[in-house]
């Protein structure tokens, strides 16, 4: 009986402990298949109405591929590597790549030692509720369309 007292008690702190733990866990927004293949939609759209051909991708929070595409015709077959590491770069610096570019401009040489990353204009983070939920990275002909396609990506998810 006294085994079984001492059991009892052992396991309700075990289980007072793991709901403890349980409470001191944060809730996550992570980005869904679903949601990438909206924003892939969006951008692809874009890059159709100005006539320009992209890689585009769609990483999570982690920098990790979730969707890449190259558009027939894709204006810069080295996209293929650009798009990702531009939106691994968004990502994990959780800011447009175009701000690791103007500082790398500006002078912060040291930023091209981060390995990985592609620090060039043409990604933005994918922000839901001020979380950082992953990053659309695009490759096409112009830096100034690479950004406004990736808008056009990012926007899908606030209609």
């Amino acid at each position: 009986m006294r085994k079984f007292m001492m059991s009892s008690i052992a396991f309700g702190l075990a289980l007072l402990t793991a709901a403890s733990a349980f409470a001191q866990l944060a809730e996550k927004k992570v980005i869904t298949l679903a949601a990438a293949h909206k924003i892939m939609a969006a951008a692809e759209a874009e890059a159709e109405r100005n006539h320009c051909a992209a890689v585009i991708a769609v990483v999570d929070d982690g920098g990790l591929p979730m969707l890449i595409e190259r558009m027939d015709h894709a204006a810069v077959l080295a996209g293929v590597e650009l798009a990702p590491g531009k939106a691994r770069a968004a990502a994990l610096f959780k800011k447009p790549s175009q701000d690791l570019e103007d500082a790398i401009n500006g002078g912060r040489i040291a930023a091209t030692t981060a390995r990985g990353f592609v620090e060039m204009q043409g990604a933005l983070p994918i922000i839901v509720d001020g979380e950082v939920i992953g990053a659309i990275g695009i490759s096409a002909d112009t830096k100034e369309h690479d950004v406004q396609i990736a808008r056009a990506g990012v926007a899908a998810l606030k209609h």
